[in-house]
């Protein structure tokens, strides 16, 4: 104990408390293939082992140990909390140490809403947004509303959102003490993300229906054999891949398909354990790391396409589907969709390519039943749209969506899974009309606070947050966005450009860019090689390694405005990686995607061209808010200042 308290400064008194259970632990393992005693249950069960780790020390089942604590009248009692101002208790939480204040009970039909959790990298306040108005829908049907959440910075967990709120953690043990109390008459997991849906199989062991998309559709989506036959039965194509549980498999799945290739477990939130391998001491790799924890589920191996990925959110009554609208990425394919710039409406695509859109999504939603949410991920490769995945739940985009085309998705989706049509809620089937303005989603990142982190972007989520930049025009919405995340360039007009072999040629026109920006641009040996080759010189500068001058001296002096490091997939370069984490520890704005790049590039363009507008408005006369032009006679002009 004092030895983990010199080294951690924790208090004793806790250290003391995790002792105890340690030896508790090693006690019962002791009667490892059978139960323990009455008294060692009913203590176990006090001190907070839950009924499945229980099994797992004692290499029992979980049904005998649920059981027999049921016989010994070992059962979870309900404390409640009150608030002031509410006439019964606002939430209830689960304990085995005190008499059991049952909650008060109604007539009404009963609908239980699992939420997302704790919000943590990959899943955030975005699904706790779509518990919210579920909650709110369903209630205004009709129905008593609880919901079960273990989240205390969510509103989802006020007390006054829901009828009940259980503030439990979402395990099936848990989940199924308060279904044993409530008797729902039905439970709604797509707007809890990952962490509810995981828990349909569990639900319907427990009897409880399911409300919305099935768990048999469920469980369809994320299948990768039953997924396939629905794609060939529609006619849609998918990335060329494979099923496999060992690393042998995925070795020969890889060699299969062809480096690069995403490797992936399936059932996983915000990308988690997700890779880009491009060789077999990759898979190696990243197939010891997936398999430290226990797979109840497969892994999935995919041939990689570096494509434009777009992203659809739709709602679907299991006849007609409506669509708010289509998210283009600004990013290729490769970097997770929650660290993307996200786009509406999308910018690039052609009517052809929008028309086949929206026909996929028609047919996936139809083929996997869907009553209720659906978001799809595709590619735009050579011409031709490809599926990369489909969740049969809300997504992290769902707010945004709803928000920038006023179509309230969740309330739509509440309503149909309760049997409504989505006609005679007065919305037309299909694509909806496109929005008047542009709404761009940019990413924030919290790397300063995450201390060791890698910041370079891939499959695996790491954005803690999101802003949103919003104007008529497409560069004015991007420049709102990049100041919303806090990037206000330039100050020093100073910057570090490397990139790997793959991307010299497309740096090229990054550097000429920043260069006619007026930036003073510093690179190493072999970007600089290329640059120079193509008639663009810039600055040289050494390698950490190499003598001074070097990228660590630039960057601690302070001076530099922006660095753009591309490391190659797969490098553990020491060098790259000191790089990147100085920068963001020196507040220096740092980017590891070429597309990232070029967005920045066009909102800073952007920023020039309004800067050369207020310089000769302040000389002619107030900017037109409307039309961006000085002295056109409209009303509402706006100040030189302020515009």
């Amino acid at each position: 104990v004092e030895e983990i308290f010199d080294i951690t400064r924790v208090k004793t008194y806790f250290i003391e408390q995790m002792k105890e259970l340690v030896e508790e632990e090693e006690a019962l393992a002791a009667s490892r293939g059978s139960l323990p005693s009455d008294d060692k249950l009913i203590s176990a069960k006090k001190n907070g082992f839950s009924d499945k780790y229980l099994s797992q020390i004692l290499d029992i089942a979980e049904d005998d140990i649920r059981n027999r604590r049921i016989e010994l009248g070992v059962e979870e009692a309900w404390e409640g909390v009150h608030v002031s101002g509410t006439p019964n208790n606002a939430y209830y939480y689960s304990t085995y140490n005190a008499e059991d204040k049952n909650p008060v009970n109604t007539d009404r039909p009963k609908i239980m809403i699992l939420g997302g959790g704790p919000n943590r990298i990959g899943q955030g306040i975005e699904f706790d947004f779509c518990s919210v108005h579920s909650a709110w829908s369903l209630e205004q049907s009709g129905y008593e509303t609880i919901i079960v959440n273990n989240n205390p910075e969510t509103v989802s967990t006020d007390f006054d959102v829901a009828n009940k709120l259980y503030f439990e953690p979402l395990t099936a043990e848990d989940v199924e003490n308060i279904v044993d109390l409530e008797q729902p008459d039905g439970a709604v997991v797509q707007f809890g993300g990952q962490t509810a849906i995981k828990l349909t199989e569990a639900l319907r062991n427990m009897g409880v229906p399911i409300l919305g998309t099935s768990a048999e559709n469920v469980d369809a989506a994320e299948d990768r054999e039953r997924f396939d036959a629905i794609l060939e039965e529609c006619g849609i194509p998918r990335p060329k891949g494979h099923t496999v549980f060992t690393t042998e498999e995925a070795l020969a799945a890889a060699n299969e398909l062809g480096y690069p290739v995403l490797v992936r477990p399936s059932y996983v939130l915000g990308g988690q354990g997700m890779q880009i391998a491009i060789h077999d001491e990759d898979i190696i790799e990243f197939m010891s790391i997936i398999n430290r924890h226990v797979q109840e589920h497969p892994i999935l191996v995919d041939k990689y396409l570096m494509g434009r990925e777009v992203e659809v959110d739709a709602v679907c009554d299991g006849e007609d589907i409506v669509i708010p609208g289509i998210m283009e990425h600004i990013e290729r394919a490769g970097i997770h969709s929650g660290d993307s710039i996200s786009v509406y409406p999308a910018q690039s695509i052609t009517q052809q390519i929008q028309d086949v859109l929206v026909d996929y999504t028609g047919k996936l939603a139809r083929s996997l039943h869907v009553i209720g949410l659906i978001n799809i991920q595709f590619i735009v490769y050579q011409d031709e749209v490809f599926v990369i995945e489909v969740n049969p739940r809300s997504s992290r985009t769902v707010p945004y969506i709803s928000k920038v085309t006023g179509i309230p998705i969740v309330k739509l989706a509440s309503q149909v899974i309760l049997g409504a049509k989505l006609k005679d809620l007065g919305y037309k089937a299909g694509l909806a009309e496109r929005a008047e303005y542009i709404a761009i989603k940019m990413p924030v990142f919290s790397f300063e606070k995450l201390r060791g982190a890698e910041i370079s972007l891939g499959p695996e989520m790491k954005s803690t947050g999101e802003c949103l930049g919003i104007a008529t025009t497409f560069n004015e919405a991007l420049r709102k966005a990049f100041l919303g995340a806090g990037v206000n360039l330039p100050r020093h007009k100073k910057m570090i450009l490397t990139v790997r072999r793959e991307d010299h040629q497309e740096a090229v026109s990054v550097a000429k860019r920043f260069l006619a920006l007026g930036y003073e641009i510093y690179s190493t040996r072999g970007t600089r090689r290329a640059l120079a080759a193509a008639g663009v010189e810039v600055k040289a500068i050494n390698k950490i390694e190499q003598e001074a001058p070097t990228l660590m001296d630039l960057l601690l002096g302070h001076d530099i405005d922006l660095v753009i490091d591309i490391p190659r997939q797969g490098e553990n370069s020491h060098d790259g990686f000191l790089i990147r984490r100085v920068s963001i520890e020196t507040g220096v704005t740092c980017l590891t995607s070429l597309d990232t790049a070029n967005a920045l590039l066009t909102s800073l363009e952007d920023a020039g061209k309004k800067m050369s507008l207020i310089d000769i408005a302040a000389v002619k006369g107030p900017v037109c808010s409307k039309k961006r032009q000085v002295g056109c006679g409209h009303a509402d002009p706006v100040s030189p200042v302020s515009g």
